[in-house]
């Protein structure tokens, strides 16, 4: 039987080395992880494309911003267009127009695609612009039921939910809004 030593044989090197791999570590890592979720999840957008897609997330969450959201909620938001959009041309034609004409009004004021201006008051000024046409009120309209409808979303938000089947607000103590 092998007795180990009950001493711990670090050398200074080691213990060097080891705290430069684990600086190298702690420094790659958010750099490999901040690869935007927006441009990861854009490429589920068969049927109206990447671009077209990344683009409603980045619309998305500047019509309905919510810094405790992740993207993947408002992913999960837009599939429902997508999948409309494979079953009905004109509604195809109408959020791959938008996005492209959202697209041409960002290169012309910002010199990049909407999805990349970085500045969100420059983006919502562009949104402000179309905010009347039918395409921002498709997105807008869909994106309400949508975002809000999603069970997962609720607590994040700090709702908890309906309460009609646990007796009414009254008898649960509607005053208890700590999420307002």
């Amino acid at each position: 039987m092998r007795i180990l030593p009950k001493v711990v044989t670090w050398s200074r090197r080691g213990f060097l080395r080891g705290g430069g791999l684990a600086l190298g570590a702690a420094a790659v890592a958010p750099a490999a992880l901040a690869m935007p979720a927006a441009d990861g999840l854009a490429g589920a957008f068969q049927t109206l494309g990447p671009a077209t897609g990344k683009t409603l997330l980045r619309m998305a969450r500047d019509v309905f911003p919510h810094d405790r959201l992740a993207d993947r909620y408002y992913a999960d938001a837009i599939a429902p267009c997508e999948r409309a959009a494979g079953k009905d041309p004109a509604l195809k034609a109408l959020l791959q127009d938008g996005v492209a004409e959202l697209d041409r009004a960002a290169v012309r004021r910002f010199g990049q695609p909407y999805a990349e201006v970085a500045a969100e008051d420059d983006r919502v000024s562009l949104l402000k612009a179309i905010e009347q046409g039918p395409f921002f009120q498709k997105i807008r309209g869909d994106m309400v039921t949508s975002l809000y409808d999603n069970k997962a979303v609720w607590p994040l938000l700090g709702y908890e939910g309906s309460s009609w089947e646990k007796g009414g607000y009254l008898a649960r103590g509607f005053n208890d809004i700590d999420w307002l």
